[in-house]
């Protein structure tokens, strides 16, 4: 049976372009496997999203939308409500896992080592450091590094004041420990952790892989398999489907670490489950599946079925 995916991109948030890019080679995975497709560009109007969706009486829909809206569980809740399947998690599991201060909770509460962190207002910010520095400041609910700054150096009190009164992503800020050392991130399609991938941000200026080194052509270097202790590779593996299992994920996810080598096996930490794994051409999921002997349609598929299984399940 040939299924008919629905494929949403674009959305509203900050991650626009990078959802717009995915959407379209998604669209070429899957008609390369063979599905019909239809590509859908959300915009603010939800019920021109609703109408066209309707409109083409998808078997599936395909979420590649990104950020605040598409992957906190608003959109989902529309996809439920049109009782259409839909790839990647749920309601409950997108808010929690957007949620950074819910999801180190449940971390925390699964035995997963998290760095140290605390909430606090802007006010509070720009009055004092929060920790010694260096530290992270971030959104609450924010993804592909948009709104993190790590604050450093001579000048740190001048940087600190700065985000704090240009502060835009709303009244609670979490701060955290800087962990310093490498970047890993481990993707995991249902139960299954693929491999660790170490991110080295080419041309970041903060140290740390931002939105710049995700998504820019040359911005980081992917080393897979990542060449660290055996021990601490497979910590991670364990460590992502784990995180994956405790927020109740299902689908594709991919689990993003800090690894201090200095600290040894006490040294990895993880940041944050992204629901919603970038599908771009640079992108650490497609990258880890074709490591793995998946090429991108053969991901695409895999997650269309995931999803359509689940239908047929219901149904």
């Amino acid at each position: 049976m040939s299924l008919h995916v629905a494929i949403l991109h674009g959305g509203i948030s900050h991650e626009r372009d990078v959802s717009l890019r995915g959407g379209r080679a998604v669209a070429d995975g899957l008609q390369a496997h063979g599905y019909a497709t239809t590509l859908i560009d959300v915009g603010a109007d939800i019920a021109a999203m609703i109408q066209e969706i309707r409109a083409c009486t998808p078997d599936v829909v395909f979420n590649n939308l990104h950020g605040p809206l598409g992957e906190d569980g608003a959109i989902q809740g529309v996809l439920e409500w049109l009782d259409l399947p839909y790839t990647h998690c749920d309601i409950r599991t997108s808010s929690l896992a957007m949620n950074k201060v819910a999801s180190r909770q449940i971390f925390a509460a699964a035995g997963i080592p998290i760095a140290p962190g605390k909430l606090l207002t802007p006010a509070e910010l720009a009055a004092a450091h929060p920790f010694e520095t260096p530290y992270v400041v971030k959104p609450v609910a924010e993804g592909s590094s948009f709104g993190v700054h790590v604050i450093k150096g001579d000048d740190a009190a001048t940087q600190r004041r700065d985000i704090a009164s240009g502060w835009a992503y709303g009244d609670i800020l979490l701060a955290e420990a800087f962990i310093p050392g490498r970047e890993l991130t481990v993707s995991v399609l249902g139960e299954r952790p693929l491999t660790v991938t170490d991110i080295v941000a080419e041309s970041a200026q903060d140290g740390f892989y931002n939105y710049h080194a995700k998504y820019a052509a040359g911005g980081s270097r992917h080393s897979l398999p990542a060449d660290i202790p055996g021990r601490i590779f497979e910590d991670a593996l364990r460590y992502a489907r784990e995180a994956h299992a405790a927020l109740g994920c299902r689908g594709a996810t991919r689990a993003d670490f800090r690894y201090d080598e200095s600290r040894s096996e006490s040294g990895l930490v993880i940041l944050e489950v992204n629901t919603q794994p970038g599908m771009t051409p640079t992108s650490l999921l497609p990258e880890q599946a074709a490591h793995c002997g998946m090429d991108f349609s053969q991901l695409c598929d895999w997650i269309v079925q995931e999803a359509w299984g689940r239908r047929k399940v219901r149904g």
